[in-house]
C-alpha cells in the first residue's frame, strides 16, 4: 500500500493545492492486529472527504489524499505531540491510544503509544506526505510564485468532548490570521458565506499543524483549513456518501477555489 496518492489532473495547473489528510482506511497488519477489532474502521475517519473534492483535478489543482487512517499516524498533529489548543476538549497526539471521545483503541488498552514506536511511525508515515506536500507546494510557487495549501476536513455535527452543542456547518481556520494574507482570507471567508451555509472563522478549529506549518503568507505561500459538518455530504449515520447533499456544498466549493485561483497573482 502506498502512503498516499497524488489524482492525477485534467487541466492545467493553478496555484492551489490540497491536502486531505485524514480520509485514509488503511493500515499495516502489524498496528491493526493490537486494535480493538469493534472500533474498526475507526469513525473518526474524514469520510470520503476526496471524493468531495474530486471536481478539484478538473479546475488544475492537485489533490494529495493519505492512504492510512490517523490511528497509524496524524498528520495534522505536532510533530512531538505538543497540543493544539488549550480549552479543556479532549486531545489526540501524533500516534493516538483513544478516540475523540477518550476510549482506549489498542485492545491492551495502553495509555500511550510508545516513544520508539512514535519516532517510528513519524519516520516511516507522517514525514513522507509532509515532505511531498511540501514538493507540490514548490513545484506549484515555482510556476505561479504564489501558492495556497486547502487542507480538507469534516467532523461528525456533535462531539461533546471537543466541543458543547453541534458544530456549523463550515469552519474555516486561518491560525488566527496567520496562515493567510488577508486578501486570501477574506475572499475564501466571502465565497463560502455566499452560500446557504453557517460558517464561523478559526472557532472552534483555527487549522491543525498542517495550517499552521505550511502557512506562511509573508513568502507567499498561504494555507487554509476548511472543516465541515459531515451531515452536509453524507446521510443521516454521517458514514455514506449521499450525492444529493453533496452537490450542494461541492457547488460552493468549487466556487471558493475558482475565485481563490483566479485571485492569486502569478509572476
Amino acid at each position: 500500500m502506498k502512503l498516499f496518492e497524488i489524482a492525477p489532473l485534467t487541466a492545467p495547473r493553478v496555484p492551489i493545492v490540497i491536502s486531505v489528510p485524514h480520509a485514509g482506511t488503511e493500515f499495516p497488519d502489524d498496528i491493526r492486529a493490537e486494535l480493538k477489532p469493534n472500533l474498526l474502521p475507526p469513525d473518526d475517519t474524514d469520510w470520503f472527504v476526496h471524493q468531495l473534492y474530486d471536481f478539484a483535478t478538473e479546475l488544475g489543482i492537485p489533490i494529495i489524499k493519505a492512504n492510512y487512517s490517523r490511528w497509524v499516524v496524524d498528520l495534522n498533529r505536532n510533530p512531538d505531540s505538543s497540543p493544539l489548543y488549550h480549552d479543556g476538549r479532549v486531545l489526540t497526539g501524533l500516534c493516538t491510544s483513544t478516540t475523540f471521545l477518550g476510549e482506549p483503541i489498542y485492545t491492551d488498552e495502553r495509555p500511550e503509544v510508545a516513544p520508539a514506536e512514535v519516532v517510528r511511525r513519524k519516520t516511516l508515515y507522517f514525514e513522507p506526505y509532509h515532505q511531498a506536500l511540501q514538493e507540490l507546494l514548490d513545484d506549484t510557487h515555482v510556476l505561479f510564485g504564489e501558492v495556497l495549501l486547502w487542507d480538507c476536513h469534516s467532523i461528525r455535527r456533535a462531539v461533546p468532548s471537543i466541543h458543547a452543542g453541534p458544530f456549523p456547518d463550515l469552519i474555516l481556520g486561518s491560525a488566527d490570521e496567520t496562515s493567510a494574507s488577508a486578501e486570501v482570507i477574506g475572499a475564501a471567508l466571502q465565497q463560502l458565506g455566499a452560500g446557504p451555509f453557517s460558517l464561523r472563522h478559526n472557532t472552534p478549529f483555527k487549522g491543525g499543524y498542517i495550517t499552521r506549518h505550511f502557512g506562511r503568507p509573508e513568502a507567499r505561500q498561504h494555507a487554509l483549513q476548511l472543516e465541515m459538518s459531515k451531515n452536509l455530504y453524507l446521510d443521516d449515520a454521517e458514514r455514506a456518501y449521499d450525492e444529493s447533499r453533496a452537490a450542494q456544498v461541492r457547488a460552493v466549493l468549487r466556487q471558493t477555489l475558482l475565485t481563490l485561483s483566479q485571485m492569486l497573482k502569478p509572476y
